[in-house]
């Protein structure tokens, strides 16, 4: 028993990022739903709650992770590297929920284009990452290394895609927008789904600095 454990152990983190992805992923494409079905209040609370649902699960894994950094004797990569990218991957599906949850707390009644444009590309950005993320297991191998490379470099792109939607967003909203309220609710939105993006990136900024550092 005590000899057990003295052996050294590894876990499996690469799995547990993938999982976590995966569910960013589920977030993100729940949240999609939200905003295309918004209309429809049954349809609202149905997508709301798989919003929910994955970021709890996200919770989950990302607990796991933090617990094996303490328990493994031997990881894939360094702690901190590890530390740092679950919880800027699990800032993510946080901020998918935060929104779902802000435009219920706001009561706001109808979806602008704006709001559909970042959301599109926060669905696009939580892709790629979760592409990025599937790769990181491999970088031994040059190809993958430079495919996960190739795949931060897309987020970087979206990213900037979104800066320019919402400075337009933001531009419209304050010289068009006559109801104050309507004016503060829609502004909170717009930020929160370009943040979205903001810590996509983050994550692939981790990313980079781990293929650079382990290929």
């Amino acid at each position: 028993m005590l000899f057990s454990k003295l052996l050294p152990k590894e876990g499996n983190f690469f799995e547990l990022f993938n999982q976590h992805a995966d569910r960013i992923v589920e977030g993100a494409k729940a949240f999609e739903n939200l905003v295309r079905h918004y209309g429809d209040p049954q349809l609202r609370e149905k997508y709301n709650l798989e919003v929910d649902n994955a970021e709890r699960a996200a919770d989950r894994v990302t607990a796991e992770v933090n617990r094996l950094i303490h328990t493994t004797f031997i990881t894939p990569i360094d702690r901190e590297q590890i530390h740092s990218l679950i919880n800027l991957m699990d800032d993510v599906a946080d901020l998918l929920q935060d929104s779902a949850e802000t435009m219920a707390l706001y009561d706001v009644h109808h979806m602008t284009e704006e709001i559909t444009r970042l959301t599109d590309l926060s669905v696009k950005c939580c892709e790629r990452l979760q592409a990025a993320v599937r790769l990181l297991s491999r970088l031994a191998d040059p190809g993958t290394a430079e495919a996960a490379l190739k795949t931060c470099e897309e987020i970087d792109r979206l990213e900037s895609d979104a800066d320019r939607v919402m400075r337009s967003a933001m531009s419209k909203l304050f010289r068009h927008e006559p109801d104050v309220r309507e004016l503060i609710k829609l502004k909170a939105i717009y930020e929160l789904l370009e943040t979205i993006t903001d810590r996509c990136e983050d994550v692939a900024n981790q990313i980079e600095g781990i293929v650079l550092e382990n290929s």
